[in-house]
């Protein structure tokens, strides 16, 4: 799978966008990931905020998701690809 990233937050987050764009329910996506991701708040379809790993990620329908704080570009797109095999 493959991303691009991009550094936000004055370089204190990444936000991890997959090549293809998705299309996921984020009730769906929060059902799939509660038993590992403390699900904080749905933003009523528009992101889905969740905490993991000690950092704040949140997830986007269109599979963007932005991990805070993170700083290193691999492990953005190591987790990227681990949450979105997850809900394949």
């Amino acid at each position: 799978m493959r991303f691009n990233i991009t550094r936000l937050c004055g370089g204190k987050a990444l936000m991890a966008s997959p090549s293809e764009i998705g299309d996921y329910d984020l009730d769906v996506v929060s059902e799939k990931l509660k038993d590992e991701f403390v699900i904080d708040r749905n933003e009523g379809g528009m992101m889905l905020v969740m905490k993991w790993k000690e950092m704040e990620v949140t997830f986007y329908p269109q599979g963007k998701i932005m991990f805070y704080p993170l700083s290193e570009k691999d492990l953005a797109i190591e987790y990227a690809t681990y949450i979105l095999n997850r809900l394949a």
